[in-house]
C-alpha cells in the first residue's frame, strides 16, 4: 500500500497566520498531545473521507482508481473579511480586513465547501451553485459539522458588488464562491468537491436508492414533479399510504433529487393542485438529511467489496481540487471517521436576518447583524477556542 512521504503530508491548516481570536496552541491542544505531523496525518484521512462521501460514495481506494476523479486546481484569491459598513454595491467599494491572513483558520479543524451544480450551457459555462455546504470536521471535539448558506443570502461578492450568495459560482466558479464565502463569513475554505446534478441521480443509482422517511406533502412533492416534468419514463411515482403521515420510502436518482431540491412551490407546473408549502431553510435541511442518510447507509450495510466497486463507478462524477497522493492515505483510517458525531447550522443564523427587496425586485435574505451572524459560525466551527 502506498503511503506519504514527509513532503506528500498535506498541511492542513486553514492558514499560517492564525487569527487573534483564539486561543494559543497550548490551551487548544488536549493533554498528552501528539505531534504536529500526526495530527497533520490524522486530519489529512478525515477530510479526504467526507469529500468523497459527500459526493455520493464512502471510498475505500485503491490507487489505480485515482485517476477517475477530476482533478481541478483554482487559483484562490486573497481575501479578508467584507467591512459590510461601506457601500459594497459597485463591487469597487469592497473594503477588507487584512487579506487571508484575517480570516478564521485552526489547525485542527479543516473546512470543505460542498457544491452541487446546477445545469450548464456548456463548458464555458459555470453553471449555477443550487447548494453550497461547508464541511467542518474538527479533530478535537470529534465531530463533523455541516453548515448550508442559504442561497438567496445578499452578500458582497468581491470584485461584483453585492449579489446572492449563490451568483458568485455562475460568474467565477468554485474560486470565487469560496473567496465569498471566506469574505463574508469569516472561516478559511480550504478544498472544495463539486457533484452536479445529473451526476447525483447517477450516484444515488449507483448506491442501489436511498431509504429515508418522508411526510405525506414530501411524496406528493415528489410525484408532482416526476408529473410535471414527464419523468415517469426514467422513474416512477411513490407508492405511499395516504393515512400515514410520515413513512419510509426507497429513492431512486431522480427522485432523491427532487427531495434534495424540494423547497415548497405554489401552482406546480400550473396546476393549482400541486402547491406546496416550504422554503430554502426546508430545502437545506432537507440536503442534510439526506447527507446523513446515506452516510448511515454506507457505515452499516457497505461491504469492502461494495466500496471499491462504489469508487470504481462514481470517481467520474466528482471535481475536486485535492490531489492523488492525499487520497491513498484514507484507506486504513475509516473506521476513527465513522465513529465522528454529525452535526449542522444553516446561516445565516435565527434573529439576525430579514427579506428584503433588490432594486430590480427579486426577494433576497438580507443580513441585519453581520458580527453576531460571524460570531455564530466561529463558534459553531471553531467551539471553544474563540475569545472576545
Amino acid at each position: 500500500m502506498a503511503r506519504f512521504k514527509e513532503d506528500d503530508v498535506v498541511d492542513i491548516s486553514s492558514s499560517n497566520a492564525v487569527s487573534k481570536i483564539y486561543h494559543d496552541e497550548e490551551k487548544r491542544s488536549p493533554a498528552g498531545k501528539k505531534s504536529k505531523k500526526q495530527t497533520a496525518l490524522r486530519v489529512t484521512v478525515l477530510v479526504f473521507s467526507i469529500i468523497f462521501l459527500l459526493g455520493g460514495a464512502f471510498l475505500l481506494v485503491a490507487y489505480r482508481y485515482l485517476d477517475l476523479f477530476h482533478h481541478k486546481d483554482i487559483e484562490k484569491m486573497d481575501v479578508g473579511l467584507v467591512d459590510h459598513t461601506k457601500d459594497t454595491s459597485d463591487g469597487k467599494n469592497i473594503t477588507y480586513s487584512g487579506g487571508s491572513d484575517s480570516l478564521l483558520n485552526d489547525e485542527h479543524v479543516l473546512n470543505i465547501l460542498l457544491f452541487g451544480q446546477d445545469y450548464r450551457q456548456d463548458e464555458s459555462d459555470y453553471g449555477r451553485s443550487d447548494s453550497m455546504i461547508l464541511v467542518s470536521i474538527d479533530t478535537i471535539n470529534k465531530k463533523i459539522k455541516l453548515t448550508s448558506f442559504q442561497r438567496d443570502t445578499y452578500v458582497a461578492i468581491p470584485e461584483h458588488g453585492d449579489n446572492k450568495i449563490n451568483a458568485a459560482y455562475s460568474l467565477g466558479g468554485e474560486a470565487l464562491s469560496i473567496a465569498t464565502i471566506e469574505a463574508n463569513f469569516g472561516p478559511k475554505v480550504d478544498y472544495f468537491a463539486t457533484v452536479d446534478f445529473s451526476s447525483f441521480r447517477d450516484i444515488i443509482d449507483i448506491l442501489g436508492g436511498i431509504d429515508i422517511e418522508l411526510n405525506l406533502e414530501e411524496i406528493k412533492y415528489i410525484n408532482a414533479q416526476i408529473d410535471v416534468n414527464d419523468e415517469s419514463d426514467v422513474t416512477s411515482f411513490l407508492e405511499y399510504d395516504p393515512n400515514k403521515e410520515t413513512q419510509m420510502m426507497h429513492l431512486d436518482g431522480w427522485q432523491a433529487l427532487w427531495y434534495a431540491r424540494d423547497r415548497g412551490e405554489e401552482n406546480l407546473g400550473g396546476n393549482p393542485e400541486y402547491s406546496f408549502s416550504g422554503d430554502d431553510w426546508d430545502r437545506t435541511q432537507r440536503q442534510r438529511k439526506l447527507i446523513q442518510t446515506i452516510i448511515d447507509s454506507l457505515k452499516n450495510e457497505a461491504s469492502v467489496g461494495d466500496l471499491i466497486e462504489i469508487v470504481n463507478k462514481v470517481g467520474p462524477y466528482i471535481t475536486t481540487n485535492l490531489k492523488k497522493s492525499d487520497i491513498t492515505f484514507l484507506v486504513t483510517n475509516m473506521p476513527t471517521f465513522l465513529h465522528y458525531e454529525l452535526v449542522e447550522l444553516t446561516m445565516p443564523t435565527q434573529g439576525n436576518w430579514r427579506y428584503g427587496r433588490t432594486d430590480d425586485g427579486q426577494s433576497v435574505i438580507v443580513i441585519d447583524n453581520w458580527d453576531q451572524v460571524r460570531k455564530d459560525l466561529a463558534e459553531y466551527i471553531y467551539e471553544g477556542n474563540v475569545v472576545y
